[in-house]
């Protein structure tokens, strides 16, 4: 105790004698902890005879009363304090404990008596396509215990009831396009698919907005609103979902000129993990009306909660669109004229990258009419009024030349120019219709500060030349993101650590240039210790303090992102998790 708070003690102890005296007040005894221990009850126990044995001393004045409750307080604190101290390993938090196989057929049973035998699915088929992925970066050996199919936001939030009655993990699951794993189930659970959830629900063209389920794909609600004038700008991979979309905050070629998902979204309905729905903002473009919890679940990879509707902004579809190459002996070359195009101000719509190896893709893929220099090439595409293109266009050629580029090669017509820019949207999957039997793909991407692309540009072109396997460079180069694609033998160890190597060496790289280890794949299974290297151990235990405020059961797509132990836990674990079950190809 210390001499302070021992000086306020001796000075009631008047007041407090009776407490050790036979027959005074007693302390409980039950079993608790210091800290309820600081605050247990005490029961008076004092008899007639000896209230009438002190008839001018009462027992409790006032001002006895309330220095009694200063002390009790001030012990009850330094206690606890110090308790926290003594017992902070045992704050350490401790991976979650899911239900046992016997509790998971109950809750099926139970989700197929309230849904529908249909609603809940337990077909191998139907596991397998929503834990697999052939161009995931990284698959695993468990897959989803069971498949549900909700309907709209109330089965929903059944399904989150149920899970969290039994402790049931829940993994989200729309398009099933991403690379990093994000939608794998490590603990097995429920993978909750919105098939049925992929309808606009409103459409206010006069206010600019859309409200959508999350299995609405992209490209098909932009050709629902081409009669409205307006279109929705952010364009990842062509069968991407809204859903997904919003969970790794994505972005597409369109993203130097509109921006990425994050910057779209107007409000998000919400299922938390123990069932409760929550709208998390109205439908004004601004607002100041709390905090940003739209912010929140964008980006979070469904690990916060379940997203079944979101309100999105809209774009007027510009007056004139045109879509030019540009060639470039070296891929610094190209590099560096993107740079410049972006710090000249020339407000083009889309800047993408493609190296020699895509550029070859596209030419044995065919589809765009005509054969193309198999050199590094960047692709430009210029929107708005008539005047502003050609104004743009002029600009932007001179800066080409300027930096070794060849003629601009415009597309024709508008269906020219469609096919050459969806060859650059397809440029995934046409490398993977190119693979060797039992070839896998490794795709990720890193974004940089847009002065500092040129160097880790060409450093990674570099490094992926010198493998001697099928890899290239290519991605939105106007925002400093940009990925990298190789086409790899898993199976066989020595190539598979080459390959480790050299996009380990690209994402160090990246972090060394302040910038980040994912523009737009999101972290997934895969690389949860390069966002700690990116952000910081303090950074990422913020982070799961969040989680567990509204996860405290770690229900929601448990193991993306961070892990449910300490940062530092993880960080200390990962050269023995590097080779473990969760980098482990699933064989179809």
């Amino acid at each position: 105790m210390s001499g302070r708070m021992k000086l306020w003690w001796e000075s009631l102890r008047p007041a407090t004698r009776s407490l050790h005296a036979p027959g005074g007040l007693q302390k409980c005894t039950s079993r608790q902890g210091p800290l309820a221990r600081s605050k247990a009850t005490y029961s008076t126990r004092a008899t007639t005879a000896e209230k009438l044995a002190r008839p001018n001393l009462p027992l409790w004045t006032t001002s006895r009363a309330l220095l009694l409750a200063g002390a009790l307080a001030s012990i009850g604190y330094a206690v606890g304090v110090n308790d926290a101290g003594n017992h902070a390993h045992e704050l350490t938090p401790r991976p979650p404990k899911y239900a046992s196989k016997k509790d998971m057929d109950k809750a099926i049973s139970e989700l197929r008596s309230l849904l529908g035998e249909d609603a809940v699915s337990t077909d191998d088929e139907d596991l397998q396509a929503h834990g697999y992925s052939e161009w995931s970066s990284i698959n695993i050996d468990q897959l989803p215990v069971a498949v549900a199919y909700p309907k709209n936001t109330e089965e929903v939030s059944q399904i989150a009831k149920v899970a969290t009655k039994y402790k049931i993990p829940m993994v989200p699951f729309s398009g099933g396009s991403s690379l990093e794993a994000n939608f794998a189930a490590p603990f097995g659970g429920f993978s909750i698919d919105f098939a049925f959830m992929d309808q606009i629900l409103a459409i206010h063209a006069e206010d600019m907005d859309v409200v959508v389920q999350p299995s609405m794909q992209w490209m098909e609600l932009n050709d629902k609103l081409k009669h409205t004038g307006l279109f929705f700008p952010v364009d990842p991979g062509p069968s991407a979902k809204i859903g997904g979309m919003i969970g790794t905050s994505c972005s597409g070629t369109n993203a130097f000129r509109y921006g990425t998902m994050k910057d779209w979204v107007i409000n998000l309905t919400v299922v938390l993990p123990d069932g409760r729905i929550i709208k998390t903002r109205r439908r004004p473009r601004k607002t100041s009306a709390g905090y940003n919890l739209t912010g929140l679940f964008v980006g979070a990879e469904g690990t916060l909660g379940i997203v079944t509707e979101a309100t999105l902004k809209l774009a007027v579809i510009p007056q004139e669109t045109k879509v030019a190459v540009a060639t470039f002996p070296t891929i610094r070359d190209a590099a560096a004229a993107a740079m410049q195009v972006i710090r000249s101000g020339v407000p083009v719509a889309a800047m993408e990258i493609m190296d020699d190896v895509q550029m070859s893709v596209i030419n044995k893929a065919g589809g765009t009419n005509r054969t193309w220099k198999e050199v590094p090439t960047l692709f430009f595409k210029f929107a708005g009024t008539t005047a502003g293109v050609q104004d743009n266009i002029k600009t932007t050629t001179q800066i080409a030349k300027r930096n070794n580029g060849g003629d601009i090669v415009y597309a024709k017509t508008d269906q020219e120019a469609h096919d050459l820019w969806k060859a650059r949207k397809d440029s995934l999957w046409s490398m993977l219709s190119l693979r060797r039997e039992g070839d896998e793909v490794w795709s990720t991407d890193v974004g940089v500060p847009i002065s500092r692309l040129p160097d880790i540009v060409d450093l990674s072109k570099k490094e992926l030349d010198d493998l001697g396997l099928f890899a290239s460079i290519l991605g939105h180069i106007g925002d400093g993101n940009f990925h990298a694609s190789i086409l790899y033998n898993r199976k066989d160890p020595a190539e598979r650590e080459r390959v480790e190597h050299v996009v380990h060496n690209m994402v160090d790289r990246a972090l060394e240039m302040e910038g980040t280890c994912t523009g737009e794949h999101g972290i997934g299974l895969g690389k949860k210790q390069s966002l700690i290297d990116e952000l910081g151990v303090d950074t990422i235990n913020v982070m799961q303090t969040l989680k567990r405020s509204l996860d405290p059961h770690w229900l929601m797509n448990p193991g993306k992102i961070f892990d449910a132990v300490n940062a530092e836990n993880t960080r200390n674990q990962h050269e023995s998790t590097a080779a473990s079950t969760l980098e482990r190809p699933r064989n179809k």
